[in-house]
């Protein structure tokens, strides 16, 4: 007698836990993990637009509620990608 087929992935990607401190993906079979500190943009973000995300690409996450995109290698190597802000100097003429 042979097993029943496992049914459909229902999502590639998830959202798994949230915590003040950040948030857990579920992606591939693995956990990645997104600090809010290294990841500011989704910290005051309600909860329903941050569990709607999607994998448009195998490396490519966007969550189009708060219209971010990220590189999964982004989350993987954070130090890759530091959060840098340059700011426009006005110099008097």
């Amino acid at each position: 007698m042979k097993s029943a087929k496992h049914g459909n992935l229902t999502s590639q990607v998830e959202v798994t836990n949230i915590s003040k401190h950040g948030f857990w993906l579920l992606l591939d079979g693995r956990e990645l993990f997104l600090p809010f500190a290294q990841f500011p943009w989704f910290r005051e973000a309600p909860i329903g637009k941050l569990l709607n995300v999607q994998l448009p690409l195998p490396h490519h996450l966007y969550w189009p509620d708060l219209d971010v995109d990220l590189a999964v290698e982004s989350i993987e190597h954070p130090e890759r990608f530091p959060l840098i802000s340059r700011k426009l100097r006005v110099e008097a003429g």
